[in-house]
C-alpha cells in the first residue's frame, strides 16, 4: 500500500488538522484574554493611575514651595527676634569686662 503525504496512518488529513489547530489556537488566545480581562476595570485603574500621578507631582511642588517658604521664614523669625541694639549692648559690656580683666592680672 501506498502512503499518502497528507494523511495520518488512520486517514486523516494533516493539512486539514494543522489548519484546525491554528483556528482553535487563534480563537482560544482571544476568548482567553477577553474573558480575564475587565475593560471597566482596567480603565479605572488607569484612571486611578494618572490621579496619583497629578496628586505626586501636586505634592512634590507643594514641598518645593514649602522649602522656599521655611527658608523665607528663617531669615524673617531672625530678623524678629533679634534687636541689633541689644547686641551691640551686650558687645560693648563684653568688651568692658575683657578690658578690666587684662588690667587685673598684669603683674
Amino acid at each position: 500500500m501506498a502512503k499518502q503525504t497528507n494523511k495520518t496512518a488512520s486517514g486523516t488529513s494533516t493539512q486539514h488538522v494543522k489548519q484546525q489547530n491554528a483556528q482553535a489556537s487563534k480563537n482560544n488566545f482571544g476568548t482567553e484574554f477577553g474573558s480575564e480581562t475587565n475593560v471597566q476595570e482596567v480603565k479605572q485603574q488607569n484612571a486611578q493611575a494618572a490621579a496619583n500621578k497629578s496628586q505626586n507631582a501636586q505634592a512634590a511642588a507643594n514641598k518645593s514651595q514649602n522649602a522656599q517658604a521655611s527658608k523665607n521664614n528663617f531669615g524673617t523669625e531672625f530678623a524678629s527676634e533679634t534687636s541689633a541694639q541689644e547686641v551691640r549692648q551686650q558687645n560693648a559690656q563684653a568688651e568692658a569686662k575683657k578690658n578690666q580683666n587684662s588690667g587685673k592680672y598684669q603683674g
